[in-house]
């Protein structure tokens, strides 16, 4: 028994020293296998950005060089997109600052008030439009006023504008752009008579009025026409009339259209309409 537990000892350290041999070896050979394996996938990932071509690199996700090559794509276009759209952005000022000064330097001074109105045109019995509607006598207006427009329905509406009897009243000082359009249709009998012979030819007018507190008049500020050539063959006959300009108003001023048959109109939304919005 004395001599066996030196013996058992040396036993014990052998076995200990063995398996930290082992350990070791284990531990050196997957330090290098995975120093290997890092140094390929980045020998790999280079080698595609220093590739002649990289756009044939074959497109398989699990490939490196696929997933470097999308990730540099996708940098290079959002940095080109963000680049353009600087370049745009300060072009487009530049031109416009160069043609109207006085919008830009509004810009960069305050925010201006978002005012517009798109008033479109609202279906009535033909009776009621066939009356009147039209301008009082002794007025010096032109033609009839259409009074039926529709401001809150469909592609109608009104941001900081009043419509009231067919005008829209402005509520902001400042330069704006007014516009309208009125669409004719006349539909032809089958026997014309003598007074519908007579209209054939007749121009089709529209005219836009400014009414001003400080004049007891309307100023006419557009007009256009359309000579009605009418066809003898066909039941109905479609002109349409389209204009617009930049006008300074003031607060408080009532704009409208008059036209010269205004039974005649074809009040669908998108064929006629009228409005104005704020530029500066």
């Amino acid at each position: 028994m004395t001599g066996s537990g030196p013996k058992l000892g040396v036993l014990l350290l052998v076995a200990v020293l063995l398996q930290t041999v082992v350990v070791t070896i284990t531990v050196l050979h997957f330090t290098s296998a995975l120093n290997s394996m890092k140094e390929t996938f980045a020998r790999s990932s280079v080698s595609c950005l220093t590739g002649s071509d990289l756009q044939s690199i074959t497109a398989v996700r699990g490939d490196p060089c696929w997933q470097v090559t999308q990730q540099l794509h996708l940098l290079i276009e959002k940095s080109l997109s963000q680049r353009y759209q600087r370049r745009i952005s300060s072009a487009v000022r530049d031109e416009v600052s160069r043609v109207l000064p006085s919008i830009v330097m509004e810009d960069r001074a305050s925010p201006r008030p978002k005012v517009a109105a798109h008033v479109t045109g609202s279906f009535v019995p033909k009776l009621e439009r066939d009356g009147g509607a039209a301008v009082p006598a002794g007025r010096r207006v032109q033609g009839q006023k259409i009074s039926w427009w529709e401001g809150q329905k469909g592609l109608a509406f009104l941001q900081d504008v009043q419509l009231l009897d067919g005008e829209l009243v402005v509520s902001h000082p400042g330069l704006y752009y007014v516009y309208a359009q009125t669409y004719f249709r006349h539909t032809h009998s089958l026997e014309e008579n003598s007074e519908e012979a007579g209209d054939r030819g007749k121009p089709l007018l529209q005219y836009v009025y400014k009414k001003v507190n400080s004049y007891p008049v309307p100023i006419l500020l557009m007009k256009t026409s359309r000579t009605s050539c009418w066809s003898r063959g066909s039941d109905f006959s479609l002109h349409s009339a389209h204009q617009g300009g930049l006008f300074p108003l003031t607060t408080g001023d009532r704009l409208f259209v008059t036209v010269t048959n205004a039974s005649a109109v074809d009040m669908d939304e998108k064929s006629s309409f009228f409005g104005a919005f704020l530029i500066s």
